[in-house]
């Protein structure tokens, strides 16, 4: 059972080094798509991520056209906050790729508008929140994932 963590254009060391953390907790294996926000060496990375980084299955990807050709026939739900679709009725399946975009922004609107059938959102019940921390968001669908497949 496995699952697979993508970040589309990572911009915080520290969420991304929590993001590779919960992967490891979680037996999920981490993809990162340049262009970061970040050097990989960056200590905010490494100390978020403590010693487990070297521990990490992790596969890096020169930018997002990269990501989907090698990965265009895998089973995949993106996560934005467009979407219509709760996490929750994400049909779970053992390798699949959940998708996240940058803090700042999400994901690119093109990946949005070619994947709506594969939009998930997680719900917020406050009309004053735009958006959860990505390393939340990830822990989230990761953790939910899980409970599913087990």
């Amino acid at each position: 059972m496995s699952l697979n963590i993508v970040l589309i254009e990572p911009e915080i060391p520290n969420n991304t080094g929590n993001i590779g953390r919960l992967a490891l907790a979680s037996g999920s294996h981490l993809h990162l798509v340049k262009p970061f926000g970040f050097e990989i060496n960056d200590t905010r990375l490494k100390r978020a991520g403590l010693d487990y980084w070297q521990h990490l299955s992790v596969t890096y990807y020169e930018n997002i056209s990269e990501f989907f050709s090698i990965n265009k026939d895998k089973n995949m739900a993106l996560l934005s906050s467009h979407g219509t679709k709760n996490h929750w009725d994400i049909p779970f399946e053992n390798d699949m790729f959940l998708i996240f975009g940058k803090e700042s922004v999400g994901l690119p609107k093109t990946i949005i508008e070619k994947h709506t059938d594969k939009l998930f959102k997680i719900p917020l019940y406050s009309e004053h929140v735009r958006s959860l921390n990505l390393a939340n968001a990830v822990s989230i669908v990761v953790y939910d994932g899980l409970r599913q497949l087990i």
